[in-house]
């Protein structure tokens, strides 16, 4: 018997085969965790939010209609997730987890994904100033943080991006670039403030 497809799983969930949803959780887990954490930066953060996300999915999932995929759909409420996360945490909740996360507890780091063909000054600045990274894609409005996050870290296709933010691709296009040319105003802006 082949790979069961999403809806095969979720129409046996909804016939009452509750355990299948293991194979939904095993099958999303890293991507949802990735999103989490592209947004949170803090690994136990994004764990939690992760178990979260699919204790929300489970709850609604008699809501879920299939006018989305499931990973589409599941993607809508980690990004949501995260945001309402984001927006909860007091500033100073915030910068305390930053010194946590940047204070030496190695294991908590997260690295920002890298891909081969990325040139050597986007790999120095990523590797050495995460913390300037970090603290600029937090300072990004809300919708250009979730396109970047979902490009980057998720390294999804602009298609599927603008099918998760329900809009179109020359939207989600315009997004990225105003992200990107925002994170470029904002690090160098962090880097001349760091050299004072």
């Amino acid at each position: 018997m082949g790979k069961l497809t999403d809806s095969e799983i979720i129409q046996q969930i909804a016939q009452g085969d509750r355990n299948m949803y293991r194979e939904l959780v095993e099958r999303y887990q890293t991507m949802v965790f990735r999103t989490c954490m592209g947004f949170l930066h803090h690994k136990d953060d994004a764990d939690d939010l992760t178990q979260d996300v699919f204790i929300q999915a489970y709850q609604t999932l008699s809501v879920f209609k299939g006018d989305a995929t499931f990973s589409t759909w599941i993607y809508r409420i980690a990004v949501n997730a995260s945001l309402n996360k984001i927006r909860k945490s007091s500033k100073n909740q915030f910068l305390q987890r930053l010194e946590t996360v940047f204070g030496g507890e190695k294991s908590k780091e997260y690295s920002i994904p890298i891909s081969d063909n990325e040139n050597p000054e986007n790999i120095l600045i990523l590797n050495e100033h995460k913390e300037w990274v970090q603290k600029a894609l937090n300072s990004l409005p809300e919708n250009q943080r979730t396109a970047i996050v979902l490009s980057k870290y998720d390294e999804l296709p602009q298609k599927e991006i603008a099918e998760i933010m329900n809009t179109t691709e020359g939207a989600v296009e315009a997004l990225i670039q105003r992200a990107k040319a925002n994170l470029r105003e904002k690090l160098s802006s962090l880097k001349k403030k760091s050299k004072k």
